[in-house]
């Protein structure tokens, strides 16, 4: 059993330093080129046109851009950048992306070809104690602009957890909805894991790194990425839906994926939440987005909403 009681790593002084990191800002500089529309096409099994100069980018697309470019010397044991700089320096070893909310400005799509910019802001630190240890939560708000004014608004939830304690059991699992109107089924090869983290150059071990993510964090398989299953949501969606434009999404993950066998993303459109509305029809653009792992338990849970 996990043992709470010892001395948090977290106290009261710990976490206003890290408070101070509120209110941080960096602007990053980028151009929507087409390879990487291409590359990521082509990991998801698509057969999309080859993207040309003001080829609307498919939602999610944009976290091709803007990557990090960390020097070698820079990068810690577990991939990623040493903790510090715009992130703040939580000391809890396991860090995970756990959801966010997105907003499409109208008229105003991301193209192959435009010149962005992106704003992010560190909005709050907030820290609790859970049924597996200290939990540390970073709310990362982005803000992207083209030539022709905002584009996108995004909420990034990263949360930073204690390292596994032997015999450390996790929550409880959901299980994940049976009435799905759309599904496809998802193989987690090492092929698609290591693609994802190239494209996106995220050097987190945990999605590529079997001895690390088993001995080291205490996983039983490589970790399928968040980004990437959010992202076969939306996909799901479009091929569902073709030529389906999100105004909104929001996503929350409920439970790692791991690549130990396949897993499957489901769709169909939400029941319409009007006031006494009870008899089961849709907006028509609202669809419940979730995936489900190979023991039938939920891994993550999403909503989007059609322009």
């Amino acid at each position: 059993m996990n043992d709470n009681t010892s001395a948090p790593l977290i106290d009261n002084d710990a976490l206003a330093a890290l408070q101070a990191w509120q209110g941080r800002s960096e602007t990053l500089a980028d151009d929507i080129t087409a390879a990487p529309v291409r590359a990521l096409s082509a990991t998801l099994d698509r057969d999309d046109p080859l993207p040309q100069a003001g080829t609307p980018l498919p939602a999610l697309w944009h976290w091709l851009y803007f990557l990090p470019h960390h020097r070698q010397s820079e990068i810690g044991e577990d991939g990623h950048a040493k903790r510090g700089g715009f992130l703040p320096p939580v000391p809890l070893p396991r860090r995970m992306w756990a959801g966010g909310r997105l907003a499409w400005e109208p008229g105003n799509p991301l193209r192959v070809g435009d010149k962005v910019e992106r704003t992010s802001t560190i909005a709050s630190v907030t820290h609790k104690a859970g049924r597996t240890g200290e939990l540390v939560f970073v709310l990362v708000r982005h803000e992207v602009r083209n030539e022709r004014g905002l584009a996108l608004t995004e909420e990034h939830d990263i949360v930073y957890r204690a390292a596994a304690a032997p015999g450390e059991q996790a929550p409880p699992p959901t299980r994940a909805a049976s009435d799905a109107a759309f599904s496809r089924d998802i193989a987690p090869d090492d092929v698609l894991l290591f693609r994802y983290s190239a494209l996106t150059f995220n050097g987190h071990r945990i999605h590529y790194d079997r001895r690390y993510v088993t001995q080291v964090e205490g996983y039983p398989g490589l970790i399928v990425h968040g980004p990437l299953i959010a992202t076969l949501l939306v996909d799901l969606l479009r091929r569902q839906v073709p030529g389906a434009q999100l105004a909104r999404f929001e996503f929350r993950a409920v439970r790692p994926t791991f690549d130990t066998a396949a897993f499957r993303v489901h769709g169909k459109p939400a029941e319409s939440s009007s006031e006494g509305n009870t008899d089961g029809n849709t907006d028509g653009k609202t669809f419940t987005l979730w995936g489900e792992d190979a023991d039938g338990w939920l891994t993550m849970q999403a909503t989007a909403v059609l322009a």
